[in-house]
């Protein structure tokens, strides 16, 4: 869009991302405000000689954007001459959409002003490494507690308020194929004295049981006696957890294991097992792993960097509700995340996960784009050599912004040596396979009820498992009309 002022011409350029048809109008309503803003010369004019707009409307109803977001672009100390902002349809509110374009652009020519507005939490770092990992972190846990205080299960947020994981004829398949793979081994006198079959992230253990019933029930039927060699194992970092699916497979507790695993690195626990396992599963975890941000700008290469706060209005009503003196929120939300909702000084347990809840509820991201002359500058997650991500990335993208998937790329890595020759890694998750696909919708990070989730660049993963001597396929989740769901399939490459 051009629009012409004093005899000087003002450039903004409008990107609109997928937009649901439903929202249309309202995606022309903002762009008509937008436009009527910039022409009016209410905003800086250097601001708009500069500026690209991004409409979008984000998947997840709770996440850490506000409705319109200002992002700038650095090099060191600098402070490039370009901003980006981000407008998220699903927040925006039309009466008051001007007045907020033209308050964040002014904010721009200022950055001083973001000061008087937002209680920030922590410094700019990667995102990886921000604060709002440690809430993450708490989430899992102290699981129990946060159930308790909303009043359902963590897997009531899901899309159909339960996990693909679960699904009945899903489950059934899964088994169907883990015998098919022991019975040809068993024919070729190769299947192993002891059956390992490893599951990461264990939920409430449902499918575990549902996994074991039908691999028992299936063993009986076809007099195989496959089962009583079998050693089913759980892990998952969160001992609420792993207690709840303790629980949950009582009736096969003669041949399961619960152990303490670290995701991004299970080869850490369980080097004992290398090349022995022969079906490895995991659902919902990779999206839940820390990563980091690249973006393409007309070519040229960015990190991204966030820290987080809470607006201004939010933190006085917080402070005032708890008690908290307005300069110590950032020490009081430290302690939390140091000691626990239980522990909070001067705090009853309630008090504390409601404090919690609320701070959580608040925390926003601002983020800033780091300029870098190469990949070899980027935050590479452990494993990935640069030459591969240049590659990946290509000189034909011009404007793109995607995940590196840094934690599920490490926890692949440390997974795969865990395989025995013929044994696979099954992976369902909400995978990106194609990178074009990251610019048609926002891809996260969102809040999924108090942890966080995002897309996983399945792309860059099947790129990274055939360097590392896997075949990576996707396929989708046919079992739940709507899902989103895709299972990766990794197998030796022969």
């Amino acid at each position: 869009m051009q629009a012409r002022q004093d005899a000087a011409i003002n450039i903004m350029i409008l990107h609109v991302n997928h937009i649901p048809p439903k929202q249309t109008a309202l995606a022309a309503s903002v762009v008509s405000t937008l436009v009527t803003a910039a022409c009016e010369g209410q905003a800086p004019a250097r601001i708009l000689e500069n500026l690209n707009v991004h409409l979008e409307w984000l998947q997840y109803k709770t996440n850490f954007r506000e409705a319109i977001t200002l992002r700038r672009a650095t090099r060191g100390e600098e402070v490039l001459p370009w901003f980006e902002v981000g407008v998220d349809l699903r927040q925006v509110r039309p009466d008051s959409l001007k007045e907020e374009f033209v308050n964040v652009l002014t904010d721009a020519a200022d950055p001083a002003a973001s000061l008087r507005k937002r209680v920030y939490l922590e410094p700019f770092t990667t995102v990886r490494s921000g604060l709002i990992w440690r809430f993450n972190n708490m989430f899992w846990q102290h699981l129990p507690l946060w159930e308790s205080a909303s009043g359902h299960g963590f897997e009531k947020a899901l899309p159909g308020g339960t996990s693909d994981a679960n699904h009945p004829e899903a489950i059934a398949d899964a088994v169907a194929d883990f015998w098919t793979l022991l019975k040809d081994l068993d024919s070729h006198n190769q299947l192993p004295a002891e059956i390992f079959a490893l599951e990461i992230g264990v939920g409430t253990g449902a499918r575990a049981c549902a996994w074991l019933d039908r691999f028992r029930t299936l063993d009986r039927e076809r007099s195989t006696q496959y089962y009583p060699r079998l050693r089913f194992l759980l892990a998952d970092y969160s001992m609420p957890t792993l207690n709840r699916a303790m629980e949950a497979v009582r009736e096969h507790r003669e041949l399961a294991s619960f152990l303490a695993v670290d995701a991004l690195d299970p080869f850490k626990s369980l080097s004992f097992l290398r090349f022995k396992v022969l079906s490895i599963h995991l659902t919902n975890v990779y999206d839940n792993l820390p990563t980091d941000e690249i973006v393409v700008r007309d070519g040229k290469l960015y990190f991204v960097e966030a820290r987080a706060y809470v607006p201004a209005p939010i933190a006085a009503r917080i402070c005032e509700a708890f008690g908290v003196q307005p300069a110590e929120l950032g020490r009081s939300v430290s302690r939390l995340l140091e000691v626990g909702p239980q522990h909070l000084h001067h705090a009853s347990l309630e008090q504390g996960v409601t404090f919690w809840r609320s701070v959580w509820d608040a925390v926003r991201l601002e983020e800033r784009y780091v300029a870098i002359q190469s990949i070899l500058d980027a935050p590479l997650p452990a494993g990935v050599k640069p030459g591969l991500l240049e590659n990946f990335v290509g000189e034909g993208v011009m404007n793109q912004r995607f995940h590196l998937s840094s934690g599920a790329l490490e926890s692949f890595l440390n997974t795969v040596p865990l395989l025995h020759p013929r044994g696979y890694l099954q992976v369902q998750d909400i995978f990106v396979t194609k990178l074009d696909d990251y610019g048609r919708m926002f891809r996260g990070p969102g809040k999924m009820d108090g942890s966080i989730v995002n897309w996983v660049n399945g792309a860059l993963l099947a790129e990274v498992g055939a360097q590392a001597g896997y075949d990576v396929h996707f396929a989708p989740f046919h079992y739940r009309e709507g899902s989103r769901t895709s299972t990766l399939y990794t197998t030796h490459r022969e």
